[in-house]
């Protein structure tokens, strides 16, 4: 494993203390294996993967089509399961948790940003942004959703979208539904952020426009975020930089 590119930034980040030591991961994999049965062959696209995420700290992800990138996404967002291997989120391991307690981690713990958007189309923007929340609440969300509305409010005026809430995903533009996408992935305040090829579906400007929200709201939060891209643009704009190559960071 590899890491090019770091910051001063970054570096000041990893060590806010002085103290001289290295600061615990808020996410970390050991020795991550995934593979796939493809006829009577066994497909391997994860390798052993070790890798650490830290708070403040932007990542980029690079590897060439069918490196493994949004597989390995996948495994840190609980979305598949590991083969072989441990997935660490401040400390505990997380990989091997049940469906529902899985489902809340997602929700509360773990923010996503795709490249398609996954917006519900039949829901607002306000409503989209909420859908963490109800989930993170549970039975509780009846009594709570006062409180939750203010906040997802709060979260799309940040990425400037306050005068849309009430729009559905197919009255707003590219950039405005990713904003919305980006507005639910923070909703929960979750100490990582995965974004999958992010501005993929983006003009060139508009992507600008979405990748310098990104960065300034996972720097300024304080996120650990994990961005996968082939963009060698986006990549040089991350703290450090992972290359994924036949199943391995190098």
């Amino acid at each position: 494993m590899s890491d090019t590119n770091v910051s001063p930034i970054s570096a000041n980040s990893a060590n806010p203390a002085g103290s001289g030591t290295a600061p615990s991961p808020v996410l970390a994999t050991t020795n991550l294996h995934k593979s796939y049965r493809v006829g009577n062959s066994t497909l391997h696209v994860l390798r052993g993967v070790e890798m650490e995420l830290h708070t403040g700290q932007v990542t980029a992800l690079m590897g060439s089509s069918g490196s493994g990138k949004s597989t390995l996404l996948q495994l840190l967002g609980l979305m598949d399961s590991c083969n072989q291997g441990q997935i660490l989120l401040r400390g505990r391991c997380i990989h091997n948790l049940r469906a529902g307690a899985a489902a809340k981690v997602r929700a509360q713990e773990l923010g996503f940003v795709f490249q398609q958007f996954q917006l519900i189309q039949e829901l607002s923007a306000l409503e989209n942004v909420l859908l963490p929340r109800r989930i993170a609440r549970g039975l509780s969300w009846f009594s709570n959703r006062g409180q939750e509305r203010l906040r997802a409010n709060a979260v799309l005026k940040e990425v400037g979208l306050g005068d849309r809430c009430r729009h559905r995903p197919h009255q707003l533009s590219g950039g405005e539904q990713q904003r919305v996408a980006i507005a639910r992935a923070l909703v929960s305040s979750p100490p990582v952020l995965l974004a999958d090829e992010p501005t993929g579906n983006l003009d060139r400007q508009t992507g600008n426009d979405v990748l310098d929200l990104l960065l300034n709201l996972a720097r300024t939060r304080g996120t650990a975020m994990l961005l996968a891209t082939h963009d060698k643009q986006i990549a040089a704009r991350c703290d450090r930089i992972l290359h994924l190559e036949d199943g391995q960071l190098q």
